[in-house]
């Protein structure tokens, strides 16, 4: 989920997207988003709080590939509530 059903979220596709165990967790937690052209975006906190994390710096700024369905794109409107709400950037 984008922005969890305990936040408000719905089971939708849109409210999705699909992560690697680890970049999702990060981004659970704020770590990690999408940009509103769905880039990677990386924190600055990542390393400020661990100390760590440079492989994760090294997709900053990579598109994500987009789902062979267009209407399971990531909302614009979710992804935008997870950097306003989220992200630790």
């Amino acid at each position: 989920h984008i922005r969890s059903y305990a936040d408000g979220g719905m089971h939708e596709a849109s409210n999705g997207v699909l992560l690697r165990t680890d970049i999702h967790k990060l981004f659970d937690l704020g770590y990690v988003t999408i940009d509103e052209k769905r880039r990677f975006v990386v924190s600055g906190r990542l390393k400020a709080d661990f100390d760590n994390g440079r492989h994760y710096y090294d997709l900053h700024g990579n598109a994500l590939h987009d789902p062979s369905a267009p209407t399971a794109l990531p909302s614009p409107t979710a992804l935008q509530w997870h950097r306003e709400n989220r992200f630790l950037g």
